[in-house]
Parts: C-alpha cells; sequence; structure tokens
C-alpha cells in the first residue's frame, strides 16, 4: 500500500483527486493540506511514501516546501502536480529534490501511473514537460569536424567516463537497469554500478533529476 499525503490549496482540485485516490487500488490517502507550511508539517508527522504537491501554494510554495521536506526525510517521494509548465519552474522543482513533474491535465490513469512510478523509484516526467525541455535543451550543431564523441566529452564537466555517459543517454531514454544491461552488454551489477556513480557524480538523489541535470547540461 502507497501512503500519499496530497498537498493542493485549489478545493475542487483537492477533492478530485482525493475521490481518485480513494478509488485507486494500492494506494492510501493519508492526509490533505491546503498550503505548504501545513504540508510541511503533515509531511513531518505522518512520513508518507508519495507526496503529490501542487506548485502554486499559500504560505509556502510547492517548490520550497519539496526543499524543505527532502531536507529531514529524503527518502519521500515527492510528485509535482501543478498546471505550471515553465522551464524555470520544472528545472526548480527537480533542483529541490523533486522526483517527478506531471501536470494537472494529466488523465486520472496517467496521475495513478505517476504516483506508482515515483513511489518504485522509476520517476515521472509529464510526456508534455518532456517535449518543450527537449525543444529548449537542443544542442547547436556541431561543426562537421568535430564529431559526436568529441561533442560529449566537451559538454563533460562532472569527471563522466565514456561508459557512463553511454548509460547516461539511455537513462534519459527511460531505460531501467535491466535494461541497460542488455543493451551495453553487461551484467546487471555493473549496470547498477555505473547509475549509482552517475548519480554521485552529478550530485543527484534520483534518475529523474539526474535525466534533467543531464539534459540541461547538454550531456546527451
Amino acid at each position: 500500500m502507497i501512503n500519499v499525503l496530497l498537498v493542493e490549496d485549489h478545493e475542487l482540485y483537492r477533492m478530485g483527486l482525493s475521490m481518485l485516490l480513494d478509488k485507486a487500488d494500492d494506494i492510501n490517502l493519508v492526509a490533505e493540506a491546503s498550503d505548504g507550511l501545513d504540508g510541511i508539517k503533515k509531511a513531518r508527522e505522518l512520513s508518507p511514501d508519495v507526496i503529490l504537491m501542487d506548485i502554486g501554494l499559500p504560505n509556502v510554495d510547492g517548490i520550497e516546501a519539496t526543499q524543505r521536506i527532502k531536507e529531514f526525510n529524503p527518502s519521500v517521494k515527492i510528485l509535482i502536480f501543478t498546471s505550471r509548465d515553465s522551464e524555470n519552474d520544472v528545472f526548480e522543482s527537480f533542483k529541490a529534490g523533486a522526483d517527478g513533474y506531471i501536470m494537472k491535465g494529466a488523465t486520472p490513469e496517467q496521475t495513478i501511473s505517476a504516483i506508482k512510478s515515483v513511489y518504485e523509484g522509476v520517476g515521472w516526467i509529464d510526456p508534455n514537460i518532456a517535449k518543450m525541455v527537449f525543444s529548449n535543451l537542443q544542442k547547436p550543431s556541431a561543426s562537421p569536424a568535430v564529431n559526436t564523441a568529441e561533442v560529449k566529452r566537451g559538454a563533460n564537466n562532472y569527471g563522466l567516463t565514456e561508459r557512463e555517459l553511454d548509460v547516461l543517454e539511455l537513462m534519459v531514454e527511460g531505460l531501467s537497469n535491466p535494461q541497460i544491461a542488455d543493451r551495453l552488454v553487461i551484467t546487471r551489477a555493473t549496470a547498477k554500478a555505473h547509475v549509482h556513480s552517475i548519480l554521485q557524480k552529478l550530485c543527484v538523489t534520483s534518475r529523474t533529476q539526474a535525466t534533467v541535470t543531464a539534459m540541461k547540461e547538454g550531456l546527451v
């Protein structure tokens, strides 16, 4: 059972989400909060598995609330659920420690899938957000005299090895550790070790944050 805390100030959205979560299999809505401060308080008291967090909250916005919660409970999964789709909001959310980002226009099925994905540590980026991120982070085309490997090495300021860059590229594609192992013809233990090393070098705590950093810094 996934224990979920819902932090949403809009009453109708909160009511609709509450009904959706109550009907969902394997999900238990433990509490609701209508502002950032109350969300932080209940997160500390209840230690939920997943927090469904709006950004535009009274008192403390969702991004700051995410950062504060992650400071005292880094293992909790936080899924940003918002109507705001600016590039700055997306990156600031992941920088604060969010594990996923989904738009309020998502279907009920997508919302439940996103909650379950972040709970399992897979991470989630709304398809529309992913398109926006990729579109805005397109790297300028390289000179014909510069090959792809050289461009990749030039953008790598994190000390990632060539193999780790290969693994990171597959992480951005959404592949799991077993799928990465199969694609690169390495053992699953080796793939897991590479992913762990990548997270450490990028100074992030989740695959989703690693993906966003990779795209933002032009590593892939």
